[in-house]
């Protein structure tokens, strides 16, 4: 039977903080990996090496999560610190590789990882059930089609590495080594249930409009032939001057933009995060060129409902006894709430919808997942939400 175990602590002293976490978790058979979250005011080294003088050889990966992290028993966001962590064991292998970014393409290291971690399997003519991906906030779905050239198409969840500030003080935690900007990956092989379901959560509105033009991946210049910032100032009645800059980041909370998978079952959304002076956008995922783009729409409290609604969602995919949930929600979304003086009710709201069984919820730069019969997404201002069946 596949095994978890939550731990966590506030602990100001940073390795302190690791120890309390994991020994916490450190109470089931044959722990096999630690997925581990971070506070970014705190040493992530230290916290490491708490962590690891509890689960000594069993890997420890993951990374800084957004201003908090929430479990089972509380909402944790001291502004001291934080970690937790969800220990995975039981009846199940789990390997493990991660590097920091490189002359190499982001594919290419995507590659390199996926047979690094599958060059430690026990029993190499295994295949893998699911994967564990975190990131830095770039290139997340280059990596992603990097790791499935190698192990296939492999249900992922997870998200990308975060700061409480937008500025890049994020870090990747992989079993004692620490970096800002890579990938790091646990593949697991079980016979236990783990279902994920990703989504947005938010409306669609008739307001859409092809990509016309892009600058790289991640800018997007022009909506139907005009400036992006302008058109959708446009869809939304907000005024140019409201979302210039790092003002667009917040403005677009509520209001985001997506894109549609071909059938129709996933719309990924596409926060947009910077304005420019030109009137493109700086946007927190990949875009195609001659594509659809909408305007979606929420307000904060169905932003914070979905939380439960999404839980109830997940729970009908099982075909077991759900035991625990790893969820990850976008610090973006934190981030409104916050704005919009709700924050504080995330962990009530979670907590009627799992009131008996333990959780961890981390708030992350980029969310990645896949809906029913959808291909593997990469998205913001989204959630990825996983249950664990006994």
């Amino acid at each position: 039977m596949l095994k978890t175990k939550v731990g966590y602590s506030e602990n100001t002293d940073a390795f302190e903080s690791g120890v309390e976490t994991a020994r916490m978790a450190n109470v089931i058979e044959n722990p096999q990996v630690g997925l581990f979250f971070t506070s970014v005011v705190q040493d992530q080294e230290k916290l490491m090496e708490g962590a690891k003088s509890v689960l000594e050889d069993t890997p420890i990966i993951g990374c800084t999560s957004s201003a908090a992290i929430c479990t089972h028993d509380g909402y944790l966001n001291k502004e001291t610190g934080y970690s937790g962590m969800m220990l995975f064991g039981g009846d199940v292998e789990v390997v493990t590789a991660g590097s920091k970014k490189t002359n190499e393409t982001p594919r290419e290291i995507g590659k390199r990882i996926a047979k690094e971690a599958i060059s430690k399997l026990t029993n190499k003519s295994k295949k893998p059930d699911y994967l564990f991906m975190t990131a830095s906030p770039a290139n997340e779905e280059e990596y992603l089609k990097g790791i499935q050239d190698v192990i296939g198409d492999v249900p992922v969840f997870g998200g990308s590495a975060a700061d409480n500030t937008v500025e890049g003080k994020w870090s990747l935690l992989n079993n004692g080594e620490i970096f800002s900007d890579g990938c790091v990956i646990a593949i697991f092989y079980t016979n236990g249930e783990i279902r994920n379901l990703y989504t947005g959560a938010y409306k669609e509105t008739n307001n859409s409009g092809i990509i016309t033009k892009v600058n790289g991946k991640r800018t997007l210049v022009e909506i139907d032939n005009e400036p992006a910032v302008k058109k959708y100032a446009e869809w939304t009645g907000k005024s140019v001057e409201s979302l210039m800059g790092s003002n667009l980041l917040t403005e677009t909370i509520c209001n985001p933009l997506g894109v549609k998978d071909p059938i129709g079952n996933v719309i990924a959304v596409r926060h947009p995060m910077f304005a420019n002076d030109d009137y493109s956008m700086n946007i927190g995922a990949d875009l195609a060129l001659n594509t659809a783009v909408i305007q979606l729409t929420n307000t904060p409290e169905g932003i914070l409902n979905s939380n439960a609604e999404t839980v109830n969602k997940v729970n009908t995919l099982m075909n077991s006894t759900v035991q625990s949930y790893f969820l990850v929600h976008c610090g973006g979304r934190r981030l409104g709430l916050a704005l919009a003086n709700i924050e504080d009710k995330i962990y009530p709201e979670i907590k009627k919808a799992i009131p008996n069984k333990e959780f961890l919820m981390v708030f992350t730069f980029g969310e990645y997942g896949r809906s029913e019969h959808s291909a593997n997404t990469v998205g913001g201002l989204s959630l990825s939400f996983t249950a664990i069946g006994e």
